[in-house]
């Protein structure tokens, strides 16, 4: 079964990024912002509580401490400062699920700390040391220390595609600060090679090794909802995938 998860919760104070509630109906899985890349413990708590309306289970969706950059500037930290930061905004999320009653799903990196901890050991540990604490899966990519270190660790793992990102030809994911509108035909076609396959073509044209355990798109994408709409379509078509 192919799940549709989405990066979200991310408006601060009065500022608004994302339309969650539009949004929310169309997913499976929630990945909710902890405050150090985006979202507040009003925005936090009101996810929540919009994720548990619709059913939806909620991950954490923790950050480098970068609120000015949005999370998708990398920096240096070591692997126990990097630990420490995880657990204080997991541990944030965690606190608000339990007061709806609702359970921590998974732990999801976000931006610049996903693609590091793909790459860097230290960082990948640390990731694995959070979840030592909290015992939920780790999302991430195939082909990666995601897939190496999180399970050599004994954490479940589950294998994200991007409806919404492009791929390098290394198979990285080409990460910008601000998300452009996705042509949704496009996208939709390559969520469904990718669950049919294991393969997306790169910006250079090479075939990728991929595995859609879970399909991502993100809220602060322009189009998200009609993209969030074709894909969710697409998959739930498929046999076996709600």
């Amino acid at each position: 079964m192919t799940l549709l998860n989405c990066d979200m919760g991310e408006s601060f104070g009065l500022y608004r990024i994302g339309d969650d509630a539009g949004l929310m109906p169309l997913i499976d899985v929630a990945n909710v912002a902890c405050g150090f890349h985006a979202s507040d413990y009003n925005h936090m708590r009101a996810t929540v509580q919009l994720a548990k309306k619709h059913g939806v289970k909620v991950g954490a969706h923790p950050s480098l401490p970068d609120l000015q950059g949005f999370g998708r500037r990398e920096m240096k930290i070591g692997r126990e400062e990097m630990t420490n930061c995880l657990i204080y905004q997991i541990g944030a999320l965690k606190g608000f699920l339990q007061a709806e009653g609702m359970e921590l799903n998974h732990i999801k990196p976000h931006g610049s700390l996903y693609g590091m901890a793909a790459r860097m050991e230290d960082i990948a540990h640390a990731i694995c040391d959070a979840a030592d604490i909290f015992k939920v899966p780790l999302f991430g990519m195939i082909g990666t220390l995601h897939e190496t270190i999180y399970q050599a660790r004994g954490h479940k793992f589950l294998s994200e595609f991007y409806a919404d990102l492009d791929y390098n030809d290394a198979g990285g994911l080409i990460i910008t600060r601000e998300h452009h509108a996705t042509d949704e035909a496009k996208a939709t076609a390559a969520c469904l090679r990718a669950i049919a396959e294991g393969k997306v073509t790169s910006v250079g044209g090479v075939d990728l090794t991929v595995r859609a355990d879970t399909i991502c798109v993100h809220s602060d994408t322009p189009n998200a909802v009609a993209l969030a709409q074709a894909v969710r379509g697409a998959i739930s078509s498929l046999p076996s995938t709600r």
